[in-house]
């Protein structure tokens, strides 16, 4: 029987697309360093655990849709510390950032309508686009410029009439690339001068490296009707497998939109919300630190590629990606090679190939994207690998 032209359409995610080969590398004993993914390997908060571990009731039961209200007032607090004006009423849970997304496209978005972001970008929005009938539009960003945002010409030169949101995640996936003041103010006074929802992905926003500044599209005080902000404790607080994400907006038509849809699929988990709720109370100090352990793994990453012959590796400024140029025609020839046919005294790499973060991928097939959520000397493993690999490979 035949499945939906959706789903035949729809590609494997570039980060997961190799699973099947790392599997049987670890089937055939081989150790892989999973450098493809943003799963951290710092240590989830005991709090998380021990909230969990105090629950006392008879009957596990349905959260309200929109959230447990003490995770939502939670999260409104975080965000008032960080001049971010969200009240709890603001604010709908989610099963992770993903759904967070898919509900966001799903409320402001007829099929055909047009989403315009930057280029390259996390590759599993597609899945979303295409699980919506939403198009992407993209404008270039280039390593040269350390993937900031073009002029304004060049962005307001791909905006419609099908155009309905700029799509933006700062720090950014899979660049590390961090936005200026001014990058998104231009990003604000383009959607008020086209009428266009700003769908603010800002998951990494304490993970920011060498003195720099955070700047957050929610303290921009003239796009709070159109500011959709998308969060998640997965990355922030290393709880992926707790899969609780959030949309915040002072759009209060688009929240209840949101709520809709959230009580179409009942409640998020309650017991994961519990645990949330408690990470929300943890002093601003956690984030400091985990921040200088990341940074470490950042310089680490970054000075250990550009040792290698041949490859090219920008200093990302923020979150825990960066991307780099191999001395490759076919980074993801090269990547599946690694897990099929390469190891290092029975050890080898997994990379995420960054054709599927390009929407024009014709030019970056030599290009991977890294996530440094290993310790150190799991990074200069993986690099080492990664370096004898490079030359076994160009000698086949």
């Amino acid at each position: 029987m035949k499945l939906s032209n959706r789903i035949q359409s729809m590609p494997y995610s570039a980060i997961r697309k190799l699973t099947p080969y790392a599997q049987k590398a670890k089937e055939e004993g081989k150790k892989v360093y999973h450098l493809n993914i943003g799963a951290p390997d710092v240590e989830t908060p005991k709090e998380f655990f021990e909230a969990i571990k105090n629950i006392d009731m008879d009957v596990l039961s349905y959260a309200p849709s929109a959230g447990l209200q003490e995770l939502r007032e939670g999260m409104a607090q975080y965000y008032q510390k960080r001049n971010i004006p969200m009240e709890a009423d603001d604010i709908v849970v989610t099963v992770g950032g993903s759904e967070a997304l898919l509900f966001t496209l799903l409320a402001i978005t007829d099929v055909g309508d047009e989403i315009l972001t930057c280029e390259p970008y996390y590759t599993n929005y597609y899945s979303y686009f295409i699980e919506t009938s939403t198009t992407v539009s993209t404008f270039p960003t280039t390593v040269e410029n350390d993937f900031h945002l073009p002029s304004r010409e060049v962005i307001e030169s791909k905006i419609n009439d099908k155009t309905k949101a700029i799509l933006l995640a700062n720090p950014g996936n899979p660049t590390g690339a961090v936005y200026t003041q001014e990058e998104i103010e231009m990003i604000a006074d383009i959607a008020i001068d086209n009428d266009l929802y700003i769908i603010a992905e800002e998951l990494y926003r304490e993970f920011i490296f060498d003195g720099r500044e955070f700047s957050s599209f929610g303290t921009i005080e003239r796009i709070q009707d159109r500011l959709i902000l998308q969060d998640s404790i997965s990355k922030r607080f290393s709880g992926c497998g707790a899969r609780i994400g959030n949309l915040a907006s002072k759009n209060k038509d688009f929240i209840a939109a949101a709520l809709k849809l959230a009580t179409g699929r009942l409640a998020a988990p309650t017991v994961d919300m519990i645990g949330a709720a408690a990470l929300y109370q943890m002093d601003d100090e956690y984030f400091e630190n985990i921040k200088t352990v990341y940074q470490e793994r950042r310089d680490v990453i970054v000075e250990e590629l550009n040792k290698i012959e041949g490859v090219k590796c920008n200093m990302a400024g923020g979150a825990f990606y960066t991307i780099a140029d191999l001395p490759v025609d076919d980074a993801d020839d090269f990547c599946r090679w690694l897990l099929e046919e390469f190891d290092v005294d029975g050890e080898t790499l997994m990379m995420a190939p960054a054709s599927g973060f390009y929407e024009h991928s014709e030019n970056f097939q030599s290009q991977v994207r890294l996530a440094f959520v290993l310790n150190v000397d799991a990074i200069r493993k993986a690099m080492h690998i990664l370096d004898e690999g490079l030359k076994a490979y160009k000698a086949r």
